[in-house]
């Protein structure tokens, strides 16, 4: 009995690697104090009309972030919920969300993401970085790995990624009405997102930041809008439904079809002029697509992760950015010390590298809270695919559906002090630390976003670049923007902001 309750106490600490299911016969024993681990009978949480009127559009699925908040207050740290056919279990404490992730097996699940996989069955593609799972995805990541997340590799970016700057500037120069007002400022970050991810996938340019957007680059950015705001409906049907209900299913795939369609277009003209320019030579330089392109790789998996890192890349960068802006715009003396900071380390350049923004530790820590408060994935997700875990005193069995509730933890007043407030000094304070799983807007651990180092680096050459140009101010009118689920977590209403020339 001793040796069991040692093995126990090792699981109950969260080690994923020691972490054994005890044996029936011994029963189950939390911490060794005798008393038994609960089961997802014991776990509270609404009834399953209750989940149900809570997904209805009034109601919930555009304020799924908001939900987490009030699941905590109701049930405490961990509930479930039915969403639709699919039972999930809420997480929503740092070192809860610390216990699952460090029960990860070889291969972490991240979600089943059945409208996604469906639809890729239906066509009969092939998975890619975020639908694949197994051997299938850690030979994809392992691949692309060297590329977007080694320091030096993704430093390579940076005059890539300032050319996609300049013509954003530009384009909000353009832009600008009496007074330097740019109305709707998220939808010129959209296609900044858009063109900075193309830029590096493909090493050329698709037109978003043009003074006239090619017509089938502003669809695909419409696409990729529908299909977000489709994927919980979906998801929250039953397959049985879609012949029944079929408009919200066809139109799913629709935007697939399209956003697929694109994408191949994309790789199959890089692939077309690198044949044409450089024979059976190989291309130097960094473009992601054409390095994939050459690996063992079926080419269906190829256009399949090219397609989902295009999708991928937009709304990191556009609802970050816009959030950024407004923030700092309603707290100009932070702005004015984090243009000072930049001004000090440029020395008189006009244009950052990435080199330079490594010494500028309160423009890191800006883009940091403002993920902390409006992280772009307001919930992560596990499923236990090998076997059973233990959780804050649950047995949670395998193959269980884990909402990791981000949102509610990065706002947690027991962790962050004034957790409503935009204060980016607090990421500076070393003698103050919070939990490490309390904000993890890019994820942790293996499936972590691949696309991270890219992103940020985008995000902070064009901040520090946006602060040399422009005193950003508030909308004239005052209007206080609030975010929306729309399965990522976006602005609720328009951003508009004043762009004053320095």
């Amino acid at each position: 009995m001793i040796s069991v309750r040692r093995r126990m106490q090792r699981a109950w600490r969260g080690s994923g690697r020691s972490a054994t299911p005890l044996p029936k016969c011994v029963g189950r024993w939390a911490e060794g104090d005798g008393t038994a681990l609960r089961t997802l009978d014991d776990m509270p949480g609404p009834l399953l009309l209750s989940s149900f009127w809570e997904l209805f559009p009034r109601r919930g699925l555009t304020r799924m972030h908001q939900l987490q908040l009030e699941g905590l207050q109701r049930y405490g740290p961990m509930w479930k919920t039915h969403f639709g056919p699919i039972l999930t279990v809420h997480v929503a404490q740092p070192a809860l969300i610390e216990q699952v992730l460090r029960q990860e097996g070889k291969y972490p699940c991240r979600s089943d993401l059945s409208s996604w996989k469906d639809y890729r069955k239906l066509r009969g593609h092939h998975y890619g970085l975020l639908t694949s799972e197994g051997k299938e995805w850690q030979e994809v990541r392992s691949l692309l790995s060297k590329h977007m997340l080694r320091p030096k590799a993704v430093e390579a970016y940076d005059k890539t990624l300032n050319g996609v700057v300049s013509d954003l500037i530009a384009k909000l120069r353009l832009r600008r009405l009496p007074g330097g007002l740019v109305t709707d400022v998220a939808k010129d970050f959209y296609f900044f997102g858009l063109e900075g991810i193309s830029s590096v996938l493909f090493e050329s340019r698709i037109g978003c930041l043009d003074p006239v957007v090619p017509k089938e680059t502003e669809h695909f950015i419409q696409c990729i809008n529908c299909m977000f705001l489709l994927t919980l409906p979906t998801m929250a049907m039953p397959r049985w439904l879609h012949t029944c209900f079929p408009i919200p299913w066809r139109l799913f795939c629709y935007c697939w079809d399209n956003m697929f369609k694109f994408a191949k277009g994309q790789i199959d003209k890089l692939l077309k002029d690198v044949a044409n320019n450089h024979g059976e030579g190989k291309v130097e330089g960094h473009c992601l697509a054409y390095h994939l392109s050459q690996t063992t790789l079926p080419m269906e998996t190829v256009y399949s992760n090219i397609t989902e890192l295009l999708l991928a890349g937009v709304d990191t960068i556009s609802s970050t950015f816009s959030w950024s802006l407004y923030e700092l715009s309603r707290h100009p003396e932070m702005q004015a010390s984090l243009r000072q900071e930049v001004l000090a380390v440029l020395e008189g350049k006009a244009v950052p590298e990435a080199a330079d923004v490594a010494r500028m530790p309160l423009l890191k820590a800006t883009i940091k809270e403002v993920l902390r408060l409006y992280p772009v994935i307001p919930a992560n997700a596990r499923v236990n695919v090998e076997r059973d875990i233990q959780v804050g005193g649950y047995v949670i069995p395998k193959n269980t559906l884990i909402t990791l509730c981000q949102f509610a933890t990065s706002r947690d007043p027991s962790v962050f002090p004034c957790h409503n407030d935009f204060l980016p000094r607090r990421w500076l304070n070393k003698g103050k630390t919070h939990h490490p799983y309390a904000s993890l807007p890019f994820g942790v651990g293996k499936r972590s976003c691949i696309g991270r180092r890219i992103a940020e680096l985008e995000l902070y050459l064009a901040l520090a670049r946006i602060l040399v140009e422009f005193d950003v101010r508030p909308d004239p009118e005052g209007v206080s923007v609030k975010p929306k689920t729309r399965t990522l977590l976006v602005p609720a209403e328009v951003i508009n902001l004043q762009f004053v020339e320095r």
